[in-house]
């Protein structure tokens, strides 16, 4: 497991969302409170914004408290989108870079937080097998996070919009995991630097928890979307087997799958 953050709305330096709060991303790398699986997230981490709609990446295989350079960095950058990862890495797979999140296409940045259970002797393939050459070409490491975020973007080859796209790979992955028996948990959070979109799902197995917060009197006319609440605060727990998009109107559209 790990734990994910996205933000939209008004610029904010990246050391307000990942550092300061009470229960911040750094908190839960070494002290998370929801995860269902696993005890840290020390495996590496990653953050991405946006400059208008160009996306922008710094990861490292560190443990986030472990990253001079991130306190640095993080209060000089300031955004108005944000994507934001702690890893807890399956066992058996690398501390490698290419493992690490936000995984990116063009301006497309995405996050996912779960498991496809023994993935590399169950789904690998069958997910594979599926893609075009395009998001083929974007697999860099093992992870079956980084699979997920390819076939998204297969399926957003031929489908409206992000939303589609994160619909239609869900019901994919469904359909694998019915015939092939094979449990799995996907809460994902995808941005164009216009959008968020997220989903809390998984089958066979309890769903990992995501919140989300708008409007909040610390950060006005933005949302927030994370795995655990980082403060106190009106935080609103996303139903299970549920999407969620956030456009610039900062109005969350909630659909079930």
């Amino acid at each position: 497991m790990c734990r994910l953050l996205g933000y939209l709305g008004q610029p904010v330096l990246l050391d307000r969302l990942v550092s300061q709060s009470d229960h911040s991303l750094v908190v839960q790398s070494y002290q998370p409170k929801e995860m269902t699986a696993g005890l840290m997230n020390a495996d590496g981490f990653g953050v991405g914004w946006y400059r208008e709609t160009e996306a922008f990446m710094y990861r490292n295989t560190l443990p986030i408290w472990n990253d001079m350079n991130l306190q640095s960095l993080s209060r000089y950058v300031e955004s108005g989108c944000v994507l934001a990862n702690v890893r807890s890495a399956t066992a058996g797979l690398a501390t490698d870079l290419s493992n690490c999140q936000p995984f990116q296409y063009d301006s497309i940045l995405g996050l996912h937080n779960g498991f496809i259970q023994n993935f590399r002797k169950t789904l690998y393939r069958p997910l594979r097998d599926r893609l075009s050459d395009v998001a083929y070409e974007l697999i860099q490491g093992l992870t079956d996070s980084e699979h997920l975020f390819a076939t998204v973007i297969n399926e957003l080859e031929t489908s409206a919009n992000l939303t589609e796209a994160l619909h239609r790979t869900l019901k994919v992955l469904t359909e694998l995991g019915e015939k092939h028996q094979v449990p799995f948990s996907a809460n994902l959070i995808l941005s164009d630097g216009n959008q968020l979109i997220a989903s809390r799902y998984a089958q066979g197995v309890p769903t990992p928890t995501l919140y989300y917060l708008v409007n909040d009197p610390n950060f006005p006319q933005s949302v927030l979307v994370a795995s655990e609440p980082l403060f106190e605060g009106n935080w609103k727990a996303l139903s299970d087997r549920c999407l969620l998009t956030i456009d610039d109107d900062f109005e969350p559209n909630i659909t079930s799958i």
